[in-house]
C-alpha cells in the first residue's frame, strides 16, 4: 500500500504528488526531477510493467514524461526544480492503492 503526498516549495510555491510505498502490482513510484522542464516526475517502477517490460525494473535510462530529456535524476525531496528553494511536505495525504 502507498500514499500520495504533496509537496511545495516555500519560495515559490512550486507544487507536486509524490507516492511513498508499493501499489497494488507490486510497483513502486520514484520522484524523478528534470532539469531540463523543471518538474518532478512520478515514475513507475518494477511490479508487473517491470515483468513484461524489464526496462522498467530501474530508474536508469529513463526519460521525463513531460519533455523526454534523459537528464532525469532522482528527487531528494526537498529541492525545489522551478527555483532551487526548500519543499516541504504540506500534510496532506492520501491512502492509494
Amino acid at each position: 500500500m502507498a500514499w500520495k503526498k504533496k509537496y511545495k516549495c516555500l519560495h515559490c510555491g512550486y507544487e507536486v504528488e509524490v507516492y511513498d510505498g508499493k501499489g497494488l502490482f507490486g510497483q513502486h513510484i520514484t520522484a524523478m526531477t528534470c532539469p531540463d522542464c523543471k518538474t518532478i516526475q512520478n515514475i513507475v517502477v518494477g511490479g508487473v510493467i517491470g515483468d513484461v517490460a524489464p526496462s522498467f525494473n530501474t530508474e536508469v535510462g529513463r526519460l521525463c514524461l513531460k519533455c523526454g530529456s534523459d537528464k532525469i535524476t532522482i528527487w531528494d525531496k526537498h529541492t525545489c526544480p522551478q527555483c532551487g528553494g526548500r519543499m516541504e511536505p504540506t500534510g496532506e495525504q492520501e491512502f492509494w492503492t
